[in-house]
């Protein structure tokens, strides 16, 4: 039972100090995993290898990964191919369902590109389509951001499910977490969806329009030109498709039948599908999109840009995994897994865990990161130790940690502001949509593991 004190009382205090205080996640996590080394009797001369080889080793495992899958995002949203996909979806679907066709932008743009930083490069033209169809301001809100989130919890190559893959050892099986990743994802945004319908015609009143939003389809044109020459649309979604692909086909080709054969072409398409070089090869192609944007010193900006984004992410994920190296070095694994596999919860604990710890500090990759190091020792005694199960365990992390945005995530002040959304009504649409959102992403996930465990 001291073991299960010490617990609640380190994870307390990481979510005190980072809401609360604003202290450093990085810091947060590295202090809770000294102190619960100490707290937990692990031997001295034990401790700081424990958690440098953790540290260490993690940043090895997906370090280029993050860093790699950052430098897409950044490129992408500076070089307007942001808003090029999202035109070429509404070609698709057409202005005639607004809501469908936001959610499905946002469903797209948010595998690489930050969930806070989508939403600001297509609030404009969310507000020109809202304008041009009549609908809800509202409405359209919430589907751009259940869009968005829907994959950025879900989906590699945003940071959160990368560090909850690395944190429980399957970085090599990100292929099978975006296979399903992406169907769940697309529930939960699509759940969101018939939620957001529920305010398409109504009369929401929204806060005083600034001179900004006198005309949001003016607004929309003049940040369509800012970008100047818009890349082609193949050019924009290729960052994208190129390493998801390439991940997908390397992750058939070494299923035991060897369906895509053997020797030679297995080699090949093993080493192209590894996630690192995949997204190499993703960032090779996001080069073409600066063409008569300054060419190489643009692109070295721009990476720079991208290693200032991505530094806090790997240093809260290592962190992360020292603290998950003290708990599995600890007396608590065994306590822990004695009890749990009683109580028969199974693929609810790892979404419970991130969903309470979301809920409460408001940093989804924070929620995803350490609950992904809790729940890593336990992973045998809930019935997830094979791969299959460990993937769902990720799906299930990325599905607590949508629940709630509120007052504490960023993310949650973004939308609203930009949305021009009052806050009580806010927490009566945005945290709302975002709790059904994760709940209909643990329901598929729970679907899933009743049929592939």
């Amino acid at each position: 039972m001291f073991e299960i004190v010490v617990l609640l009382v380190l994870v307390a205090a990481i979510v005190l100090v980072t809401s609360r205080w604003r202290i450093s996640p990085f810091l947060a996590l590295l202090g809770a995993a000294l102190i619960g080394a100490f707290a937990f009797g692990l031997p001295t001369s034990e401790i700081v290898t424990t958690i440098s080889d953790a540290f260490g080793g993690t940043l090895g495992n997906i370090g280029l990964v993050i860093l790699f899958g950052t430098i897409i995002g950044v490129v992408l949203e500076r070089s307007g191919a942001a808003i090029v996909m999202a035109e070429a979806i509404i070609k698709v679907v057409g202005e005639r369902f607004p809501t469908l066709t936001m959610s499905l932008i946002g469903y797209v743009v948010s595998i690489p590109v930050f969930c806070d930083s989508g939403y600001v490069i297509l609030n404009s033209l969310r507000k020109a389509v809202s304008l041009r169809t009549g609908a809800s301001l509202v409405a359209t809100a919430i589907a751009l951001m259940t869009g968005l989130y829907a994959t950025h919890t879900l989906v590699p190559p945003t940071p959160g499910p990368l560090a909850a893959a690395s944190n429980l050892g399957i970085e090599d099986s990100v292929g099978v977490i975006i296979a399903y990743g992406l169907p769940v994802a697309l529930v939960s945004a699509l759940v969101a969806l018939l939620f957001a319908n529920a305010f398409l015609r109504r009369d929401v009143p929204l806060e005083p329009a600034g001179e900004d939003d006198v005309d949001e389809a003016t607004d929309y044109a003049a940040l369509r030109a800012s970008y100047g020459r818009l890349p082609g649309t193949f050019a924009a979604f290729g960052p994208i498709l190129l390493p998801l692909v390439l991940i997908c086909v390397g992750s058939v080709a070494n299923l035991p039948s060897a369906p895509l054969g053997e020797g030679t072409v297995l080699t090949v398409l093993d080493f192209a599908g590894t996630p690192v070089i995949a997204l190499a090869v993703g960032m090779l192609a996001s080069v073409g999109l600066l063409r008569g944007r300054g060419g190489r010193t643009a692109f070295n900006e721009l990476v720079e840009s991208a290693i200032r984004v991505a530094a806090p992410i790997l240093l809260v994920t290592a962190a992360g995994a020292g603290f998950g190296a003290v708990l599995a070095a600890s007396s608590l694994t065994d306590f822990l897994s004695e009890n749990l596999a009683t109580l028969g919860l199974g693929i609810a604990v790892p979404f419970l865990l991130a969903a309470a710890l979301k809920t409460a500090q408001g940093s989804s990759t924070v929620a995803m990161v350490t609950s992904s190091a809790l729940v890593a020792p336990l992973l045998g005694s809930l019935g997830l130790g094979t791969t299959q199960g460990t993937v769902l365990a990720v799906l299930a992390i990325g599905a607590g940690a949508m629940v709630v945005s509120h007052a504490n995530d960023s993310y949650f002040w973004v939308v609203s502001r930009m949305s021009r959304i009052p806050v009580g009504t806010a927490y009566r649409t945005l945290t709302v949509a975002t709790g059904i959102q994760g709940l209909a992403a643990f329901g598929a996930v729970a679907a899933l593991s009743a049929v592939v465990l």
